[in-house]
């Protein structure tokens, strides 16, 4: 069976075959040259996993800023043929330590080769196996609830998910109400080093202000009136594990500093007492609120802000995840019709398509919601869309074409990756996986105006490259 081999040149443009070809093919190698990213992503869609980076002029040192989204985003194990002159020189040294397998000097023997992708391929194959013995499933369960979904954005979520749970690293989740922040912490946590010990929730939202500091700290016996024995508190309870700190945007200002001395210090005392205990946790915070604006408007301190945004993972919306529509409404049917209504055979096709053009304001939390209404609500032996809560017949909006949906598409994108980056251009195009001149091009394209960030504000504090990769 031939192994595909994806070959790419950063500089070449004619189309000629690379000079090694007929005879890598001549040993097994199936070579997909490549004279553009475009055609290289096709080939890694198409299930390459060795890559053949060829550097064999000098030009091609000024295209590895172009290349490296590329080349650090994907699962291809890369080694490079590249000209003894270039070796030399600090960012190709720079460039083969931190993203390729190996490297060949030119003029090479075709044995070597030959042995170097081999090997290439032997490591590709046993870090797919690890990766697929440890990856989430398609969905992800915490008992009534799960993370369904083989959309693009939420195969990209489980992988970050996954990558971030290698790591210690603090981790801000972002996105509406209703689309699985918990869950996401949840996945972490059971994918870490920590799954064994505890996963302590707390909803910044649902304690009264006068509460906060006992129940994350807890207090002492004789702490204050009522206070007849010591309690733990949440933070406490969480040794060893994950603290899930829900809508921390909600946490009252003055609480946000008492929060800031734990993160810094790793050290609580209850209240009440004298004793300084050191606590060893893994804090993961969730908010729908746009906290960077929080902390313009004095609401949320910038410290803070910073000390729990080390990672940030934006949740999608429900209604821009298509297809996730229907296998969610379908899981969470299979799920509620044993418990409701046994004779129910599924969805009509008006209810489906009911679903397909609603707007999920409430995202996911409001369709298992409809969802379990309907099997409760249904007498046919299939699912009306009144049964969901909709009225049948209602016009649906027209359909936008798929030039201004790709379009849509791409400034809302380009709008996040900005944001996230804190409009560091460079940032931006390793997050969206293209060149600093694509990325200039579509911001002119599309007319956006980047917020000017002020040189006096600290700057975005993402993940090292090796901790997790935000974008493929």
């Amino acid at each position: 069976m031939s192994q595909p081999v994806l070959v790419l040149r950063l500089t070449s443009r004619n189309g000629h075959q690379c000079y090694y070809s007929e005879t890598l093919k001549k040993q097994g190698l199936d070579l997909v040259e490549c004279f553009d990213f475009d055609a290289a992503q096709d080939a890694t869609k198409a299930g390459c996993r060795v890559g053949l980076l060829i550097l064999n002029q000098e030009t091609d040192l000024h295209c590895l800023d172009r290349c490296e989204p590329f080349i650090s985003n994907n699962r291809i194990t890369w080694v490079a043929l590249v000209a003894q002159e270039l070796i030399s020189q600090p960012r190709m040294r720079s460039f083969i330590g931190e993203h390729l397998f190996n490297f060949i000097t030119l003029p090479a023997q075709l044995d070597h080769i030959v042995l170097t992708l081999r090997h290439a391929w032997g490591m590709a194959y046993l870090r797919d196996a690890s990766q697929e013995a440890h990856s989430p499933p398609p969905h992800v369960t915490d008992g009534e609830f799960a993370m369904v979904g083989k959309t693009p954005q939420m195969l990209q979520l489980f992988s970050q998910l996954q990558k971030v749970a290698r790591t210690d690293a603090s981790v801000l989740i972002t996105g509406p109400s209703g689309t699985g922040k918990e869950l996401a912490a949840l996945s972490i946590h059971r994918q870490s080093a920590r799954r064994n010990a505890p996963f302590v929730a707390v909803n910044c939202g649902a304690i009264a202000p006068q509460l906060f500091q006992s129940e994350l700290f807890g207090y002492e016996k004789g702490a204050f009136t009522g206070a007849g024995q010591r309690k733990i508190g949440r933070i406490e309870a969480a040794q060893g594990g994950t603290l899930f700190l829900d809508e921390i945007g909600d946490m009252p200002f003055d609480m946000q500093v008492n929060l800031l001395r734990f993160l810094q210090e790793k050290t609580i005392e209850r209240v009440g007492g004298t004793e300084s205990l050191e606590i060893d946790v893994r804090v993961i915070a969730a908010t729908h609120v746009d906290l960077s604006e929080a902390v313009r408007q004095g609401r949320f301190r910038e410290d803070l802000y910073y000390r729990i945004n080390v990672v940030c993972i934006s949740m999608p919306q429900l209604a821009d995840r298509g297809q996730d529509i229907e296998d969610i409404a379908k899981y969470y049917f299979k799920k509620f019709a044993v418990m409701h209504n046994r004779s129910l055979r599924g969805f009509s096709k008006a209810a489906m398509n009911s679903m397909l053009s609603h707007s999920w304001p409430g995202n996911v939390r409001e369709l298992v919601n409809r969802v379990q209404r309907a099997t409760v609500m249904a007498e046919g032996r299939f699912i009306q869309p009144e049964d969901l809560g909709f009225e049948r017949g209602t016009e649906q909006a027209p359909l936008m074409s798929l030039e201004d949906a790709r379009a849509a598409a791409e400034r809302t994108m380009i709008r996040r990756a900005l944001s996230q980056s804190r409009n560091q251009i460079s940032r931006a195009a390793t997050l969206l996986g293209v060149s600093r001149v694509t990325l200039y091009r579509l911001i002119e394209k599309y007319n956006i105006r980047p917020e000017v960030i002020s040189a006096a504000r600290a700057p975005y504090v993402g993940a090292p490259k090796h901790d997790i990769e935000l974008h493929k």
